[in-house]
């Protein structure tokens, strides 16, 4: 028996989530007296053997080249008939935008059953019992899982990545890969901007700013971090930025180690999509903001005035003239 946990990784460099799965997989893995074991597609740059520090002991590669374009219909398949090979009761998964499209896919493979958004090491001690968040993390749910093999997609930013030594055994790994359904014919890439699905650091505005001509504050902060640039619903409904930059319960949903917001008042549907964020920091004027609840730190005055000593600091900081 043993736990089997995916590896993420984007142009052969591996996620930050994955090193959070990781170290919850093994963990979990020791938890239940089993091996920890992980899988990993396409071609890398990153050494696998390294990533023994995080307590897994085997990780299986495979490295066809038809595993470079991410498949959600493909992995699956490969997935799953690895987790068949190596017996695994459990699969952990990154609960970001690969992990939601794979897990629910080998679930119905494997006849699985499915944790997404979990946020604790389940408890053992009477059955399998998972902890995830309900409701845009208002509430929590524990949830049972009584199938033979269980699978978990693991929130970002939920449980610490812990490296401490070692070194894991890379085993290639022959995977029967089918053809898959849809053909990339062309990828063209945004240079120079960060991916918000990926983005460690955020920074992101509402109807604070007045109007699309203030932007540059923003973006000139951003790219003083290596930050990605988000915006409410507002911002976006109103055509100042294009809607993939939109975060929210109906924008996207990220779980940024800082998310840093300016003039935005901070409703419900946008803290759902930001509440997975490690560090929250807002600038509003309004004292009486709904924001200033949910955030870590929080400056009371007007972005106009606040947001060019906020940058000016950094650049200190950093020496830049």
């Amino acid at each position: 028996m043993s736990v089997l946990i995916f590896i993420d990784q984007s142009e052969g460099h591996i996620k930050k989530s994955s090193f959070e799965a990781l170290s919850y997989g093994a963990k979990l893995a020791e938890q239940l007296g089993v091996s920890a074991e992980a899988i990993v597609l396409g071609k890398l740059s990153d050494d696998l053997a390294a990533l023994g520090k995080y307590g897994v002991k085997k990780i299986h590669h495979a490295a066809a080249d038809s595993l470079n374009g991410f498949d959600a219909q493909v992995y699956a398949k490969v997935i799953g008939d690895a987790a068949k090979t190596v017996n695994a009761s459990v699969l952990v998964f990154s609960n970001n935008v690969n992990g939601k499209a794979i897990a629910p896919r080998v679930s119905a493979r494997l006849k699985a059953g499915l944790v997404s958004g979990a946020i604790a090491l389940p408890d053992t001690s009477n059955g399998f019992v998972v902890k995830k968040g309900v409701f845009s993390g208002k509430a929590f749910a524990n949830v049972a899982v009584n199938t033979p093999v269980k699978i978990i997609a693991l929130n970002p930013n939920s449980y610490q990545a812990r490296a401490g030594e070692g070194s894991a055994e890379v085993v290639a790994l022959n995977a029967d890969v089918p053809s898959p359904k849809v053909k990339i014919t062309a990828t063209n890439k945004i240079t120079g901007q960060v991916p918000l699905s990926e983005a460690e650091l955020v920074i992101s505005g509402g109807r604070g700013l007045k109007g699309p001509e203030n932007w540059g504050m923003i973006e000139e902060l951003a790219k003083l971090l290596g930050a990605a640039t988000a915006c409410s619903r507002a911002v976006a409904d109103a055509h100042w930025r294009p809607h993939h930059e939109h975060v929210g319960q109906t924008g996207g949903s990220i779980a940024p180690n800082l998310y840093f917001a300016v003039g935005i008042s901070g409703a419900i549907q946008h803290l759902a999509g930001v509440n997975r964020s490690k560090v929250i920091v807002v600038i509003n004027k309004d004292p009486e903001a709904p924001f200033f609840k949910a955030a870590d730190y929080g400056i009371v005055g007007d972005a106009f005035e606040v947001m060019p000593k906020v940058i000016a600091a950094v650049k200190k900081l950093k020496g830049v003239a």
